[in-house]
């Protein structure tokens, strides 16, 4: 009987143990995570009305099921949008295992219907406008789990594993990978050595710099990938309600001039609210969360610009991380919000002034302020002209009472080596999800812990 260790419990390493289970395995399987289990993961700014900081980790980004499903529970289903995942496996085996993986999402109560699954007149407008605009409409269905629903699903998975024997543990620090002769050993949990004779680690964007930093130490075969800095922005359902009927979300992708950087818009909420996120050093970062049944008078989403650096620099989670601590050092550590308007006018967003217009931001203790200060030039000028293009396509987008919330990054930067069985170069040691690189999202992060089960299997 094998020891199989899963370092961190987000849908990549969920998934592995869930697949095991579903082929039979007999492995010796233990998930540990450093946050909560679902039932106890409480935000209490519902109630407090502005973060207070949880310690020692934010319950929206760590915990049983990730901090993918706790923003709104989006499930893409095309293999063209989620990582990178299907260059590594191929395009139709990445198709066949993320539509196996959406059936075992409705088993455990995903909503069966599915949103932009239809082409429609008003889609194919959509894409004509977007075509124009210089800009690519990506198809892509979305099975939208709802942040609330969410939340019930991953708890009966969570039920599920534990009843069927995998041990789920909570509250587990895990500060070392153990590392001999390039074999995997186990893990340094809570300050004491677990043995396993396979590690998974999956921990997820939050985890992304800590497993940078194990590559480093511990000579994991890795390479600089890109960064994803950007803002989300907010604007009325009015605005968005042609774009909200037809694809619920639309997926846009420009190379705005004059630097030519892919920008892209990504995790679309109607009636949805924005929201903040902690990540380690108290960096307060930017995200938005769509409920099933709540619904607000705005539509918000993320608008991000990637970067890929070459030699020497080699440490892009660093510099988002920096990029993220200057905005927080304008907002007093919290989200930083401006008027697209005053961006254009030169001047700062003051607090009154977001009272006098139609859109009411839906963070309400985000502070108003001066994003232009903050955000690299590059950055903004890429971000500032891809609105431009989208607003072609969705008229209004670019109006003066727009509003851009600051940081939006994504921290999954690293890019762990491995081959197209997910062996990397230290034996028994997998890397899955988005702190490996290669996926983006819940869907692809799941797919690939399938995979990975799989792949375990075939080692028996």
């Amino acid at each position: 009987m094998r020891k199989i260790l899963i370092i961190g419990a987000g849908p990549a390493g969920i998934f592995t143990a869930l697949e095991l289970l579903k082929l039979g395995s007999n492995d010796d399987i233990t998930i540990i995570e450093q946050g909560r289990l679902i039932e106890n993961r409480v935000c209490p700014k519902s109630k407090t009305k502005e973060c207070i900081h949880c310690k020692p980790y934010c319950n929206i980004t760590s915990g049983f099921s990730g901090a993918g499903a706790f923003s709104d529970g989006k499930l893409s289903l095309n293999r063209e949008v989620g990582g990178d995942f299907p260059s590594l496996v191929g395009e139709e085996l990445a198709q066949e295992i993320i539509d196996y993986t959406d059936k075992i999402y409705l088993e455990f109560g995903a909503d069966t219907h599915v949103e932009g699954a239809e082409q429609t007149d008003e889609i194919r407008e959509i894409r004509k406008s977007a075509t124009i605009a210089g800009l690519k409409l990506v198809d892509c269905p979305i099975r939208h789990l709802g942040t609330e629903k969410a939340h019930q699903l991953y708890y009966d998975i969570e039920k599920y594993l534990i009843d069927h024997g995998v041990k789920v543990l909570a509250n587990q620090n895990c500060s070392d990978i153990i590392i001999e002769d390039e074999v995997c050993k186990g893990a340094v949990v809570n300050g004491e050595r677990v043995d396993a004779d396979v590690v998974v680690v999956a921990t997820g964007r939050k985890g992304a710099d800590w497993l940078d930093d194990m590559c480093r130490l511990r000579g994991i075969g890795r390479e600089a990938g890109i960064v994803d800095i950007g803002v989300r922005v907010e604007v009325r359902n009015e605005v968005m309600e042609k774009v909200n009927r037809a694809l619920y979300e639309s997926k846009l992708i420009g190379y705005p001039k004059p630097f030519g950087n892919k920008v892209r818009t990504f995790c679309q909420n109607p009636g949805g609210f924005v929201a903040q996120e902690n990540y380690d050093n108290d960096l307060a970062v930017v995200n938005g969360h769509s409920y099933k049944e709540m619904k607000s008078d705005n539509t918000n989403l993320a608008i991000l610009c990637s970067h890929h650096f070459t030699y020497p620099f080699d440490d892009p989670i660093t510099y988002a991380q920096k990029v993220g601590e200057l905005v927080n050092m304008l907002g007093s550590g919290k989200i930083l919000v401006q008027r697209l308007g005053d961006i254009k006018a030169g001047k700062r967003t003051w607090q009154k002034e977001l009272s006098q217009t139609n859109l009411k931001p839906t963070l309400v203790d985000a502070v108003a302020g001066d994003i232009t200060a903050a955000i690299p030039y590059r950055t903004l000028t890429n971000i500032l002209n891809f609105i431009e293009q989208m607003d072609k396509v969705v008229p209004g987008f670019a109006s003066d009472e727009t509003l851009l919330y600051a940081p939006e990054i994504k921290f999954y930067s690293n890019r762990i080596k491995m081959d197209k069985n997910l062996n990397t170069n230290i034996s028994n040691l997998y890397c899955l999800g988005d702190a490996s690189g290669w996926t983006r999202g819940l869907m692809m992060a799941s797919s690939m812990g399938v995979y990975m089960a799989r792949q375990l299997m075939k080692q028996q």
